[in-house]
């Protein structure tokens, strides 16, 4: 497993070994064991999979506030995504800026995003699937999230001429400024 600072060191990009042969491959993607080696003691308490049909589908940028703060490792395993993690800790010297990987089934990259991030991605191809370990279970009463477009956070989604396709909640979260409950 390859594990690398993403620009803000706090989110990682992690890249499993991938072992191919005639048959296909195999891909240790996930082992408690290699991850606390690594420096990387996370505990996930559940799965999530996520399907989206049509390209320039964006899910985000979504948070869970305390006690149900979830860091996220967020994979691939069909089509690609542009996937983003905000800082949102008001504290942190990187505070509003934002990371942006590209992650799909080919390059075989996950991102890991602790807690005090909002996180969400834009779908570059048809039929995507998302997989992602969270270390929260979903609260629907901690569910927080920022603008999408929060000119002050500045991310360059590459979403379609026509704009993105976005859920009805994710087109009413507040931008960055006027978000009432952040990390501190």
């Amino acid at each position: 497993m390859q594990v690398e600072d993403a620009a803000i060191p706090a989110v990682k990009i992690v890249t499993p070994k991938k072992h191919g042969d005639a048959r296909g491959f195999f891909s240790e993607v996930y082992s408690r064991w290699s991850w606390d080696n690594a420096g990387l003691e996370f505990t996930f308490v559940q799965d999530n999979h996520s399907f989206s049909a049509t390209p320039g589908t964006l899910r985000g940028l979504h948070f869970q506030t305390p006690p149900f703060a979830q860091a996220k490792l967020v994979r691939v395993i069909r089509g690609g995504i542009l996937d983003v993690a905000v800082d949102i800790r008001r504290s942190s010297s990187t505070f509003g800026k934002h990371v942006a990987v590209e992650l799909s089934a080919q390059n075989w990259r996950q991102l890991l995003i602790p807690i005090g991030f909002a996180h969400g991605f834009l779908t570059l191809e048809p039929n995507v699937e998302v997989l992602y370990k969270v270390t929260a279970p979903y609260s629907p009463e901690h569910d927080r999230g920022l603008a999408w477009d929060d000119p002050d956070i500045g991310i360059e989604w590459r979403a379609p001429a026509g704009g993105p396709v976005l859920s009805d909640k994710d087109r009413r979260w507040p931008p960055l400024k006027e978000a009432l409950e952040l990390f501190e």
